[in-house]
């Protein structure tokens, strides 16, 4: 069985990019993924006088600017939620002026979750045409610095909590952060790894606290030097589509950090056999070999409190829902109506158009599996994990699915359509 090598961590690869432009010398990052996403990251750090280029492929070398310098043009952060939240709390913490803006999708995204405690932090951001959505205006700070925060999230966001540390570090400012449930801590992990005074990690009621000390006058980091783990979530849609077609998938050099493979577990309950092997780390990120064994698919349920460490993975398990025994449940999942589309409506609306029955609700999807004759037109509206999670499912026997906005796998995954043709070629000899 060959293993499959993924493109870098693309949540990962955003905050690398960003942590290097604050280091005191040259980064070098490797395996930097080619997805549209992280290029609105890179593209937006250049517009703000940083230096990254090109070594080779998926090499670049990344030097900070000694004097960030406002961009005259508003910065597009495309369709990354990751890029302009990251980035307001960069700007905020600097006190670099700067307008964010995004594509179509992005600007019908909600933005007062990192905006309102950016504020309550002292910092200078406003809306530009409607409130709690881009673009967004950063002013200049001209004297002081921000405020210590304790912010108590209603919503666990690693993307929100992330924005709030870059700010604290770029003022060097405290900043504490309680979230109801375990969210993505690649901020913190890196952060730590580069001797930064943090502390993180699950309380006895469920949820997290991270807490930054202030740092006055210096956030300066260490230049690193960074093989970005390959893409855990980019995995679970090859895995899908292995385990629909009864094919093992082992995968190398992958991400395994516990706050992004809560799928895993999901797969376990519905009879996978899962092996997850460590075998180093890198800038505080545990990276190893992944294997997936297929089994009878069994029903599941998923609730709340699970949804945090799993929540790009659902378009992936409700397609599997579709071929398991039995009626599965996701709930405490309304998160997923604000990302790159309305993802539960657009997961009910093609589970029925190729005819899957389901059960839309206000949080979530109830899904009855079958083994009947799938066939039918996905529309994507855009979003790249609907059109892996559907593209996965229609390789399997008895499917019969056209996606119809193929290209939009290109903001995570560019390579996906190859990497499944490989995976189908296997099943087949």
């Amino acid at each position: 069985m060959i293993p499959f090598q993924l493109p870098g961590d693309k949540s990962i690869s955003h905050r690398a990019l960003i942590l290097a432009c604050l280091a005191d010398r040259q980064s070098r990052i490797r395996n930097l993924p080619g997805s549209a996403d992280v290029h609105s990251t890179r593209t937006a750090l250049a517009a703000l006088g940083a230096l990254v280029s090109d070594v080779d492929v998926g090499v670049v070398h990344v030097s900070g600017p000694t004097a960030w310098s406002p961009s005259p043009q508003p910065i597009d952060c495309g369709n990354s939620g990751t890029t302009s939240r990251l980035l307001m709390g960069l700007l905020v913490g600097l006190g670099v002026p700067g307008s964010l803006t995004g594509d179509e999708s992005l600007r019908h995204r909600p933005m007062d979750r990192a905006v309102y405690p950016l504020q309550s932090m002292g910092g200078r951001i406003k809306y530009a045409e409607r409130r709690d959505r881009l673009p967004v205006l950063v002013e200049g700070r001209t004297s002081g610095s921000l405020r210590v925060l304790r912010y108590r999230a209603r919503v666990a966001s690693a993307q929100v909590k992330s924005a709030l540390l870059l700010a604290g570090l770029g003022a060097g400012v405290e900043v504490e952060v309680r979230e109801p449930g375990v969210s993505r801590d690649h901020t913190e992990r890196m952060l730590s790894s580069l001797d930064v005074p943090i502390e993180f990690g699950p309380l006895e009621d469920g949820g997290a606290r991270v807490l930054l000390a202030g740092q006055p006058d210096r956030f300066r980091l260490p230049a690193f030097d960074l093989t970005v783990p390959g893409d855990v979530s980019s995995a679970s849609f090859l895995i899908c589509a292995g385990l629909l077609m009864g094919q093992p998938v082992t995968i190398d050099g992958v991400g395994l950090n516990e706050t992004r493979t809560g799928f895993l577990n999901v797969l376990r309950r519905m009879g996978a056999e899962v092996t997850e092997r460590i075998e180093e780390t890198r800038l505080g990120e545990p990276v190893g070999r992944l294997e997936v064994v297929p089994g009878r698919l069994e029903a599941f349920e998923i609730e709340a409190d699970e949804v945090p460490v799993l929540v790009d993975e659902i378009p992936v398990l409700a397609v599997l829902a579709a071929r398991a025994r039995g009626v599965s449940r996701i709930s405490g999942a309304g998160e997923l109506r604000v990302k790159e589309s309305d993802r539960l409506a657009g997961l009910a609306r093609n589970l029925d158009a190729i005819g899957v029955e389901c059960q839309e609700r206000p949080d979530g999807l109830v899904i009855e599996g079958s083994n009947r004759l799938l066939n039918g037109t996905v529309l994507t509206r855009g979003d790249h994990r609907i059109a892996m999670a559907f593209g996965s499912l229609g390789r399997s026997p008895g499917c019969s699915i056209e996606v119809n906005d193929m290209a939009c796998v290109n903001v995570s995954y560019p390579g996906f359509w190859t990497d499944l043709d490989q995976l189908a070629t296997r099943s087949e000899s």
